[in-house]
């Protein structure tokens, strides 16, 4: 890819270790994706338009303004049924990425601000922040390994992910990658999932990509599955 490509954020766990350049502008679309969880005999899916506006400020910096414009719940159980729909909460955050002494390592640190706006079954209970780190590791033309650790607090309560990937290039164009990853809730428990995606870049500045998650073990949604695209406006 040409030497101005930038590193988009989609798909999978974590986020790219780089910034935009100065004044570059990317959207991240989600098309839309879903996840399906199960509570005390109610099936819940939920479809989420997740949405990413990022913005270059400087050689190492970038802003980020997230959340989803629409969302759709059905829930079903118990000869039950309900559905409902609005918008999610909004975030905001920045990305920096960090200084590194080997050129197959890049790292990145992102810290955010999630608002509790969304609507009455799409929202937090309350502001939640986070801080995570990513840094990946290229093995060669082909091969690079990820890691990624989050940590999450919404009122007193903490929550942590840590994850790690394989990608693998297919060609020049088409990327493919495995994932896997254990979660902490204080209120639900610990859970692990793993999953599976691919990115292609149509152009330079165009990506697509698919991604699905299945649950391992414990608390964590039993299927998660989206489609999407990445553009990048801008030098």
């Amino acid at each position: 890819m040409a030497d101005d490509s930038p590193g988009f954020d989609r798909p999978g766990l974590g986020f790219s270790p780089s910034v935009l350049a100065p004044g570059q502008l990317a959207w991240e679309q989600g098309l839309p994706s879903w996840s399906r969880s199960t509570d005390g005999g109610i099936r819940s899916d939920q479809y989420t338009a997740d949405s990413l506006l990022r913005l270059g400020l400087g050689k190492n910096l970038e802003l980020q303004f997230g959340g989803s414009f629409y969302n759709h719940l059905q829930q079903q159980g118990d000869g039950q049924s309900y559905s409902s729909h609005g918008r999610g909460d909004s975030s905001l955050a920045l990305k920096l990425v960090l200084p590194s002494s080997s050129a197959q390592w890049n790292w990145a640190v992102l810290g955010g601000v999630e608002f509790a706006n969304g609507a009455r079954d799409f929202r937090n209970m309350r502001r939640q922040y986070s801080l995570a780190l990513d840094a990946n590791q290229q093995l060669d033309e082909r091969h690079a390994l990820g890691y990624y650790a989050q940590w999450q607090r919404m009122g007193s309560q903490n929550r942590y992910l840590v994850a790690a990937n394989y990608s693998y290039a297919l060609t020049s164009l088409l990327n493919v990658y495995g994932e896997a990853a254990v979660q902490h809730d204080p209120a639900l428990g610990n859970g692990s999932l793993a999953g599976i995606g691919l990115a292609w870049r149509i152009t330079s500045r165009l990506q697509l990509d698919a991604w699905c998650r299945h649950r391992l073990a414990g608390h964590a949604d039993p299927w998660q599955a989206g489609l999407g695209f990445a553009v990048a406006f801008g030098r």
